[in-house]
């Protein structure tokens, strides 16, 4: 998240150092995670790239879990063929590519 916050705000490393008080040693760590930062960094990471965080607590999805679990095991292909036999698969891609 802090890599992504950094690169939308068009910050180097060294400058969201300077915005947080922290070194850039310490952003390289968290962006290539050799660190976890906490709830608060992030914040304060977003913020200073001039963003904020939106988190929220929501009923988790296990079927959709297993979804994810069994395509990721499938090819880019197979993946693929499984949503053009799907009709609601092929409306769903319509849908997010704004073609219908």
């Amino acid at each position: 998240m802090i890599k992504e916050a950094r690169l939308r705000a068009g910050l180097t490393q060294q400058e969201l150092a300077d915005r947080m008080g922290s070194s850039q040693s310490v952003i390289v760590r968290w962006e290539s995670g050799q660190r976890s930062p906490t709830v608060e960094t992030l914040v304060r990471a977003a913020r200073a790239s001039g963003l904020d965080v939106a988190m929220s607590i929501v009923a988790r999805d296990i079927d959709h879990e297993r979804q994810i679990r069994a395509n990721l095991r499938r090819t880019p292909e197979e993946r693929l063929d499984g949503m053009v036999l799907d009709r609601k698969g092929v409306a769903r891609l319509l849908d997010a590519i704004s073609l219908k």
